[in-house]
């Protein structure tokens, strides 16, 4: 690639980071909206599934207008509307009912996170480079980096400044897509339908294996998010450890795995079979969940949340990359719709966890438990797509 479009990589990477900031700052908040605002467990997985849900409707629209309006208009609004949500997430909470603030600050940046979601990945795979699927795993490696840079910047702010500054932290990270916002304006982008004619929507909606590759979008971000979503909360109030430990050692140890996972298919894909490597990780993933909830000592819990973040690392990019591979012709539509089945996953899995453990009296255990059905249907999935 020439030096253009590099930096067009190097936003891209940027916008999954913030794509990460966005989706997991706000947990590493949880306890302190809590006992600050006085909401219940119901209310904190609710802001969880408000965010994949605006992220949702963004991801309906934009199948039908992103390539209309433009790419490159479209990725800059995205970022300044996350840093302008970021910043409302700190601020709003104190101008307005404390939980109305918190649902209209996530209601902003979920919007340019929908953006984000819906058209980085195909502004990478129209770059002009061969290796796709390896180009796409060490794209969503970043997110995974950005996930690990929020727990460890976060935790040592806390440490520095006390949690009683969480506001200035929210406006600190808003820095990231307020930057990434400019660096786009300067990028060259390419459009997929430059080379190849997409296929309609409708025609799309049609194809049954469509419906299967939505189904595995579901499940990839079903069992991502529910552990992900839930992993310092769970280290806090289900384990009983200090908030700088458990965030260390659940939510960080889980990103950092989930991206080394990425990181080694990027780099060494092409000599592995992705369909078999997917289905190792749905089956680790199951280990994992068990090994959280039925370990005798906390820091066993705590290395199945981490290894979670390994075995779950390959699942989106990975289904992306096979929708990519069995239709090409597939355009920015199926990018999108898949990334809105995505998202469905993404809220339902961390709203499961919560409703079960509500259910079980407040057991964090019992939710996550019940999570093992998604990384068990991805696996049956895939081995049905390995017989087409």
């Amino acid at each position: 690639m020439n030096r253009g479009y590099r930096r067009t990589l190097y936003a891209s990477y940027l916008g999954y980071i913030t794509q990460a900031i966005i989706n997991n700052l706000a947990p590493l908040l949880f306890v302190i909206f809590q006992d600050e605002f006085h909401i219940s467990v119901a209310q904190i997985g609710f802001l969880v599934t408000y965010n994949f849900g605006v992220q949702i409707l963004v991801d309906v629209l934009a199948a039908r207008y992103a390539e209309r309006l433009g790419y490159k208009p479209c990725i800059v609004a995205a970022h300044v509307l996350c840093a302008a949500g970021l910043v409302g997430l700190g601020v709003l909470p104190g101008l307005l009912p404390p939980y109305a603030g918190l649902l209209l600050a996530v209601t902003v940046y979920a919007v340019g996170g929908g953006l984000i979601e819906v058209l980085i990945s195909p502004i990478v795979q129209a770059l002009p480079t061969d290796a796709k699927s390896s180009a796409m795993s060490l794209l969503h490696s970043f997110y995974c980096w950005g996930h690990a840079a929020v727990v460890i910047l976060t935790t040592l702010f806390f440490w520095l400044a006390g949690t009683e500054r969480w506001r200035l932290l929210t406006v600190l990270w808003s820095v990231v897509p307020a930057a990434n916002a400019l660096l786009f304006l300067s990028c060259p982008i390419r459009v997929l339908s430059e080379d190849a004619d997409p296929l309609p929507m409708q025609q799309l909606l049609r194809m049954g294996l469509f419906w299967l590759f939505a189904l595995l979008m579901v499940c990839s971000g079903a069992a991502e998010q529910a552990m992900s979503q839930w992993a310092s909360y769970f280290a806090e109030r289900g384990l009983q450890v200090s908030k700088s430990v458990g965030d260390l050692l659940g939510p960080c140890l889980f990103a950092l795995l989930m991206g080394l996972s990425r990181l080694f298919y990027g780099l060494k894909g092409e000599k592995i079979p992705l369909k078999r490597f997917i289905v190792c990780s749905s089956l680790l993933c199951i280990v994992s969940y068990l090994i959280a909830v039925f370990a005798p000592l906390p820091v066993l819990a705590l290395v199945g949340c981490g290894l979670c973040g390994l075995s779950v690392g390959i699942l989106w990019p990975g289904v992306f990359s096979l929708a990519a591979e069995y239709c090409p012709q597939g355009g920015t539509a199926m990018f999108a719709l898949l990334a809105l089945a995505g998202d469905v996953g993404c809220s339902s899995g961390p709203s499961l966890v919560g409703a079960v453990a509500q259910g079980f009296h407040g057991q964090l255990k019992a939710g996550l438990l019940a999570a093992i059905v998604f990384p068990i249907i991805l696996s049956i999935g895939v081995r049905f797509l390995k017989r087409r």
